[in-house]
């Protein structure tokens, strides 16, 4: 259990028999009555957004959550197969499951999942990525670093911004929060 003034963003809780992210929060204590806590409430599963509103030391149950680390192996026809990497386990999840970060999918790649009750809420990726340009305009003499950018296909088949100077077959770093160019490999 925890309580409603122990609220931070991030933290998940269980209301309703869904999980529920904190998305913000904030403690009022008005003039006359009881204190309480305003917050914003994300649902894990489906993603959408309500505002609730606690009474302050109002006490929710808390969400167990279970990081595995796995491995993502194939993808069997609409569905990612992840392998945890400690019982040798499949998981099969479809690409609603882990969202944006499919596109930086490639096989043998290592990434967290998060289980609550043995069913899979959310898949991290890690923060950078190196892949291989598959696709990208020439590069032509005089680009520069600064000169602006050009867009590129990686082998996943991503699409991200990169220099000009950067051509088909080198490898680079992405940032996967933001889709950004970090640099070459």
């Amino acid at each position: 259990m925890i309580s409603s003034n122990d609220f931070r963003s991030g933290v998940t809780i269980e209301l309703d028999g869904s999980v529920w992210r904190v998305v913000e929060f904030l403690h009022v204590k008005p003039g006359k009555g009881s204190a309480f806590v305003r917050t914003k409430l994300k649902n894990v599963q489906s993603g959408s957004v309500v505002e609730r509103t606690f009474r302050a030391g109002e006490t929710v149950q808390q969400a167990n959550l279970d990081k595995r680390t796995m491995q993502y192996t194939y993808k069997d026809s609409d569905q990612f197969v992840l392998m945890d990497m400690e019982t040798f386990e499949e998981t099969r999840l479809a690409p609603q499951q882990i969202g944006d970060g499919v596109k930086y999918l490639k096989e043998g790649m290592e990434v967290n999942a998060i289980f609550w009750e043995d069913q899979v809420l959310e898949v991290e990726l890690p923060t950078s990525v190196v892949l291989e340009v598959v696709q990208t305009d020439p590069g032509v003499k005089g680009d520069t670093a600064t000169g602006g950018t050009k867009p590129a296909i990686l082998e996943t088949g991503a699409q991200v911004m990169v220099p000009l100077f950067i051509d088909v077959g080198e490898k680079i770093k992405i940032d996967t929060r933001n889709d950004s160019y970090q640099g070459r490999e």
